[in-house]
């Protein structure tokens, strides 16, 4: 790998250097100030001052430890202190100054007041006074935004949960995780997908939770969402059972019980029974966001324990009892997959010699010993609707479509493993393929293949540019049976539905099958006819899904089908380097053509002006990628080197403007989410009564209401792993500031090196932290069932 240093060549002009921003302006993301109206100086960090506890411990359970560190308003004053310079500048460039990259105060005009006359000094003190004071009777006689005058309890509780809205940050978890860093950066936060309602709530209903939330002090302006998670009698249910405001994402336990005093006074008590019900299950939605389908007992009732509930036991109990949870047993069979590392059993009744091996009914009255689970139904039998579908599918006689014989001339034809996938195909209904971009050719293959066999084949990808490039891969007739997931189960792009409701295909294969989640993988199997082929295909290197499960990883811990393994390598320095991470070695790799160039930097302030020189500059000039087409990757939303910086500095060195559509400008890269989970890059064009106008991937127009610009729009330049996977980039650029050091792990690195197709620029400030990450940090475990419910199912005879 190349240590050089990326240095801008002079130029007539030197380069502006663009400061970090305490706080988003005008101009800059509107979705990371949760505090007053337009967010301008330090006025505007007021409401968000009160979750920054909630931001430091958010996300332990997630696998890239999101959440930790992030703050509602900004950037976290204090980090990425400057020295008078940043290090390595190109000729001409000003040297920065001051906290986190900010000229100090005063610094760049001092020299000129010195000049000023005792009269021009008080005339512009006059002048500066009458324009706050201007200012302050404007902000008396406009409309106040809502939420923007709250302070205290109601302000915090409103801020928490403004900041999960609109992706800031996930909500709280309270489970162990390991001691982070001072002020670590805030890693991507990941959303759980929640069912949206047929239609909004009725207006009585929220006039109703309206005057409650009033009256327990809460702000108003969640009537909305507590109307529409709780139903018609949502006033009611709620003064009935105050801690039902947890249902809010966003509001954590501590701010639930606030309300609860409010309302109930003194029959407000720790041992509530409503209060444990509650509790339990917003422990296991904070589990859902990690990752998780369920958790073990134990776990859950030490976390349980940590909230302050006297009775773990009966609280799981009592929301048992009341169906807000399901307890499953799953026996520790070994005959059956062991659970993934992480998983094993707490059980008491597990043997303490851990002899389990007994065969059956050997040892008269003793039971075999089992882990005791709890999850949320949704996802627990989403998981089994999962593991019955897929068993349906690998139990099924494919559907007639011509003679073995014929699959096995096109498998002579092709060659490697690529003859490999097409025999396996041919004899099997579900079967695993496994490589990194460059395998791609041998799906390519199978599609063509089956097209030319007469089958109804389909492929789907996870985003909008995986379909794409897919579709140039095939660069024929089947470029036009190429969808992605999101779009072939609602029905606007794909073969569309039989009578019975099921895919009119015989072949569906799935692309980036990592990305895959429970719920998703559920709906895509369950869509499948009886007779139906399935291949997931993916690299399962890259970051898992942003909903709960690990589909993909768990079918190939369980073994209940074929799985190829590609041997196409990827090409050129940057596939020997993505391959070396792989398998946990941060190798360096010779670079002629600069395709991987490291950019050290001190701080994080040094971070955010090299990635916009390199964005700018260095990385179309020297490597003839357009600025347009290089893409910054960063752990986190938060942090003085977090998407909301790096993106305020870039749209102030490559378009600046005043932000007059909800913070967008047109021509302003931007990333929207039409779903969690999923992430489209596009381009600004207008805006009008209908909504913001974007540019998408394949040159599609998507409009997105007003109402919804500000929780499903941010500006693009940056953007975090999670939210890159799926996509690649011809360029680009991965920013590691010292900040981001614990919360990197192998899986991240892998996913956010593996964007770059031509060149890959890290901003290094992590030091020895990065190969520690990729070779000893894996993914955090996910608590999971699908191996287990399948055993019984399929048996794992596949070697």
């Amino acid at each position: 790998m190349s240590t050089q240093p990326e240095t801008p060549a002079p130029t007539e002009e030197p380069a502006p250097v663009t400061p970090t921003p305490r706080t988003p302006g005008p101009g800059a993301d509107v979705r990371g100030d949760t505090g007053g109206a337009g967010g301008a100086g330090a006025e505007g960090a007021g409401a968000g001052g009160g979750t920054e506890d909630a931001g430091d411990s958010a996300g332990e359970l997630a696998e890239d430890g999101s959440g930790a560190g992030s703050d509602a308003g900004g950037a976290p004053a204090g980090e990425g202190d400057g020295e008078g310079s940043v290090g390595d500048l190109a000729e001409g460039d000003a040297p920065v100054s001051g906290e986190g990259g900010v000229p100090a105060a005063g610094e760049g005009d001092a020299a000129g007041k010195a000049q000023l006359s005792e009269a021009a000094a008080e005339l512009a003190a006059q002048r500066v006074e009458r324009e706050r004071i201007a200012r302050r009777k404007a902000e008396r006689e406009q409309a106040i935004e809502a939420g923007t005058k709250l302070s205290g309890k109601a302000a915090d509780l409103l801020a928490a949960v403004r900041a999960v809205e609109s992706g800031q940050k996930p909500a709280a978890t309270v489970f162990a995780a390991p001691e982070p860093a001072p002020r670590p950066a805030a890693p991507e936060p990941v959303r759980v997908p929640r069912p949206t309602p047929a239609e909004a709530p009725a207006p009585g209903a929220v006039d109703s939770v309206r005057r409650v939330l009033g009256e327990g002090g809460a702000p108003d302006t969640l009537a909305p969402q507590v109307a529409a998670a709780l139903g018609e009698d949502a006033g009611e249910r709620l003064r009935a059972d105050p801690w039902l405001l947890l249902r809010v994402s966003g509001v954590r336990p501590e701010q639930a019980d606030g309300f609860a005093r409010a309302l109930l006074g003194a029959a407000c008590a720790p041992d509530d029974e409503r209060r444990g019900r509650a509790v339990t299950g917003w422990l296991l939605e904070q589990a859902a966001v990690a990752g998780h389908t369920v958790l073990e007992m134990p776990t859950l009732l030490t976390a349980l324990g940590r909230q302050g509930v006297p009775d773990p036991e009966e609280a799981v109990q009592n929301a048992v009892a009341e169906a807000e949870a399901l307890v499953f047993e799953d026996a520790l069979d070994p005959t059956a997959p062991r659970p993934a590392p992480g998983q094993e059993s707490t059980n008491e009744n597990e043997n303490d010699d851990g002899d389990n091996n007994d065969d059956e009914g050997e040892g008269e009255g003793e039971e075999r010993p089992v882990r005791v689970l709890v999850g949320l139904e949704r996802y627990a039998l989403a998981e089994e609707s999962l593991a019955d579908g897929l068993a349906r599918l690998i139990n099924s006689v494919p559907k007639g479509d011509g003679s073995a014989d014929a699959w096995e001339r096109a498998a002579d034809s092709a060659r490697g493993s690529a003859a490999e996938l097409l025999r396996a195909v041919g004899t099997g209904a579900l079967v695993l393929h496994t490589g990194g971009e460059a395998s791609l050719v041998e799906p390519a293959t199978l599609l063509r293949t089956a097209t030319g066999a007469g089958l109804r084949a389909w492929a789907a990808a996870h985003t909008d540019a995986g379909r794409d490039r897919f579709a140039r891969l095939l660069a024929d007739d089947a470029a036009a049976s190429v969808a992605t997931v999101a779009g072939l189960l609602t029905g606007a792009e794909g073969p569309g539905r039989d009578a019975d409701g099921a895919f009119a295909l015989d072949l569906l294969v799935v692309l980036d099958a990592p990305q895959l989640d429970v719920e998703g993988a559920a709906l895509l199997v369950e869509s499948l006819p009886d007779g139906a082929r399935l291949v997931l295909a993916g690299d399962p290197g890259v970051l898992w899904s942003a909903g709960p499960g690990r589909v993909f990883a768990d079918l190939l811990a369980a073994r209940v089908c074929p799985q190829i393994s590609s041997r196409v390598p990827d090409p050129g320095p940057l596939g020997e380097l993505v391959s070396g991470i792989g398998v946990g070695e941060l190798n360096q790799v010779e670079a002629p053509g600069k395709e991987v160039v490291i950019v050290p930097v001190r701080d994080a302030g040094e971070a955010v002006h090299r990635t916009v020189q390199l964005v700018a500059d260095s990385v179309p000039r020297a490597i003839g990628v357009p600025t347009e087409e290089t893409q910054v990757i960063t752990p986190g939303h938060g942090g003085a080197a977090g998407t909301r910086a790096l993106n305020a500095a870039l749209k102030e060195r490559l378009n600046p403007g005043p932000g007059r559509f909800g913070g967008f400008d047109p021509g302003d890269r931007v990333a929207h989410s039409p779903a969690p989970g999923r992430t489209v890059t596009g381009t600004v064009v207008k805006a009008d009564a209908e909504g913001l106008h974007l540019t998408c991937a394949g040159g599609a127009v998507v409009v997105v209401a007003k109402e919804r610009v500000e929780r499903d729009v941010r500006h693009g330049w940056a953007i975090t792993a999670h939210q890159a996977a799926g996509a690649r980039w011809p360029a680009v650029v991965v920013v590691l500031p010292g900040d981001a050091a614990q919360v990197l792990n192998r899986p991240w690195v892998y996913t956010a090196f593996g964007r770059a197709e031509r060149h890959l620029s890290v901003v290094h400030g992590v030091e020895q932290a990065l190969a520690r990450a990729v070779g000893e940090v894996p993914a955090k475990p996910r608590t999971t069932r699908l191996p287990v419910l399948l055993a019984p199912q399929v048996p794992a005879t596949v070697g």
